[in-house]
C-alpha cells in the first residue's frame, strides 16, 4: 500500500464532507473497527457511501428515514468482497465514534482511525474482508507507528450505546494474521 495526502492510494476515494481537524499535538494510537449494513443484513455499499457522503435518499424505509439527516463518517470502508473504500483521508477527524472513551480517554474521534466493515450484529464477516482490514492495519501501523494492539470494537469504547461490530467478528483471526 502508498500513501498521498492522508489517502491510501489502492483505495476508491469517496471524499465525505463528514470530518474536521484532529486536535493540535495529538497521537492517532487507535483503531476502531465497526460494522455497517442498512438496513440491517442489507449489504448494498451504495447507501453506506450515500449515508458518508450525505447523499441518502430513504425513501419509504422507516429506517432509513431515521438516518436520513446523520452527519456521519469513517476513515474506510471494507465491503463483503474485501474492496476497500476511504471517506476521510488519515490525518483527518473522522465522525464515527460518537460519545467514546478508551483508557479514560474521551471523544476516540480525536485519535483514532475508524474503520466500518459492511456487516452486522447476526452474520459472520467475510475471509476477503479479515484479509483487507489486516492489510490496512498492517500498513497503518506501521506507517504511523501504532501499536497493533491498540485495536477495539465500536461496543468497547461506546458500551450499552453500541454492539458493533458484534459477536461474529474473529478478533483471534484477525489478530493472527497481523
Amino acid at each position: 500500500m502508498k500513501t498521498l495526502d492522508g489517502i491510501i492510494v489502492e483505495a476508491e476515494f469517496c471524499p465525505s464532507p463528514n470530518f474536521d481537524n484532529r486536535p493540535k499535538n495529538v497521537k492517532i494510537d487507535l483503531f476502531v473497527i465497526h460494522a455497517i449494513s442498512l438496513p440491517e443484513g442489507n449489504y448494498n455499499t451504495q447507501l453506506i457511501k450515500d449515508l458518508f457522503l450525505n447523499n441518502l435518499s430513504p425513501g419509504n424505509d422507516k429506517f432509513l428515514q431515521s438516518i436520513e439527516n446523520l452527519k456521519v463518517s469513517s476513515h474506510f470502508l471494507v465491503t463483503r468482497s474485501g474492496n476497500l473504500i476511504q471517506f476521510v483521508p488519515i490525518h483527518k477527524r473522522a465522525w464515527h465514534a460518537g460519545k467514546s472513551i478508551y483508557q479514560g480517554r474521551e471523544n476516540c474521534n480525536d485519535f483514532s482511525i475508524g474503520i466500518e466493515l459492511e456487516g452486522c450484529d447476526i452474520e459472520e464477516f467475510t475471509s476477503a474482508q479479515y484479509k483487507s482490514l489486516s492489510n490496512l492495519i498492517s500498513y497503518i501501523s506501521a506507517d504511523l507507528e501504532i501499536n497493533k494492539e491498540n485495536i477495539v470494537g465500536h461496543n468497547e469504547i461506546a458500551p450499552g450505546r453500541k454492539t458493533d461490530p458484534g459477536p461474529y467478528f474473529n478478533w483471534e483471526l484477525l489478530k493472527s494474521m497481523l
